[in-house]
């Protein structure tokens, strides 16, 4: 049985219709791959339109800047793509002359792109036959064949590798990349695959083993790191205006370039008298009477590897903060222009500051 061809007929009735997918425009290709990388089709879909309507084309977002980009990125989180997706379009400019890169190796230059990325542009865009491999693509081969090696781990790679290069459709290699991440985001799901109903159930060897729930294998290494965070929401007036302050996160942490609150780290959860015991509190409010009018239940916040305890405490002062120069001094109406981490845009919404200047 010739897979590429069975799967390229299947793609051809069920394939979906993405407005990237009406396009060879290597630059709407690459935005949608940077965009749909860890985020749902659905979110990413208008995310996507959101991003073409202000920078439609290459030069436009190579011209942004970066807290422009982060703002508009808000709400899908790992931002470093879209701190790396900026990058790119200014090195494109800049060394390229403004020509989007048209191989898979000189694509796998450009800041933040990997193989998956590079392969999906240079075949979608440029036609160049390379394989895409992403985790729809590796549930599909690993089942295909019964890979039961960790697809995570160097051996399993490689055999995902040579087994896609076996099927591969060297003369229709867009066509068949997208239709193997459908394939595997349609009918070869994570969880309740559609078996029964699937062109190739005959000769799929997991099915045939009973093992399709099993594949893929992936190693068991949990390097989960708990980190607690007290939030500081400092509400003043300053010239009659109604202020809260944010701080711009630095590199080399979480969230860099974005803003958040006052943070006191801490290694354990604290209470309210813990709290304004710790050095911190006492340099921010030195010579102030700080109230904490509300403190929040915890909330766990989870990233990759990362579990964030986050307890918010919403503090009054009764005149101007004498350390602002730590943080920015942000007007009540001027929150929503600051691009700030999902967990602080969710507390944001949720709260009416104004209510507690009364």
């Amino acid at each position: 049985m010739d897979f590429a061809r069975q799967l390229i007929s299947w793609y051809l009735k069920n394939k979906r219709d993405f407005p990237w997918r009406n396009t060879n425009d290597p630059y709407k290709i690459w935005l949608s791959e940077i965009i749909l990388q860890q985020t749902r089709t659905g979110q990413g879909h208008d995310y996507y339109l959101k991003f073409i309507r202000l920078f439609p084309d290459l030069h436009s977002l190579s011209k942004a800047t970066e807290e422009q980009v982060l703002k508009l990125w808000q709400g899908l989180g790992y931002y470093s793509r879209a701190r790396n997706l900026l990058a790119a379009s200014k090195e494109i400019v800049s060394k390229h002359n403004g020509r989007f890169p048209s191989t898979y190796h000189e694509l796998l230059q450009l800041k933040g792109i990997g193989p998956y990325t590079a392969a999906a542009v240079a075949s979608i865009a440029f036609g160049e036959p390379v394989p895409v491999i992403d985790g729809n693509v590796m549930r599909v081969i690993s089942r295909w064949f019964a890979i039961r090696e960790p697809v995570d781990k160097t051996e399993g790679k490689k055999m995902i590798k040579q087994s896609l290069e076996d099927i591969f459709d060297k003369n229709n290699p867009a066509v068949f990349n997208q239709a193997i991440m459908d394939f595997g985001a349609i009918v070869c799901k994570p969880k309740n695959p559609a078996c029964f109903s699937c062109v190739f159930n005959q000769n799929c060897q997991s099915l045939n083993l009973k093992i399709v729930n099993q594949i893929p294998v992936k190693s068991k290494i949990s390097n989960q790191r708990k980190r607690y965070f007290n939030y500081l929401v400092i509400l003043f007036e300053k010239n009659q205006q109604k202020m809260i302050l944010l701080q711009k996160r630095k590199p080399g942490d979480i969230w860099s370039g974005l803003y958040d609150f006052p943070l006191i780290e801490s290694f354990g959860e604290l209470n309210a008298e813990q709290l304004t015991s710790t050095t911190q509190w006492k340099i921010y409010f030195d010579g102030l009477d700080p109230v904490i009018a509300e403190t929040s239940p915890i909330f766990n916040h989870q990233l990759t590897h990362q579990l964030l305890l986050v307890r918010f405490y919403l503090i009054k002062l009764n005149q101007a903060f004498s350390t602002s120069f730590l943080f920015q001094e942000i007007t009540l109406p001027d929150i929503p222009k600051y691009p700030v981490p999902r967990l602080i845009e969710k507390y944001l919404k949720e709260h009416n500051y104004l209510e507690h200047f009364s």
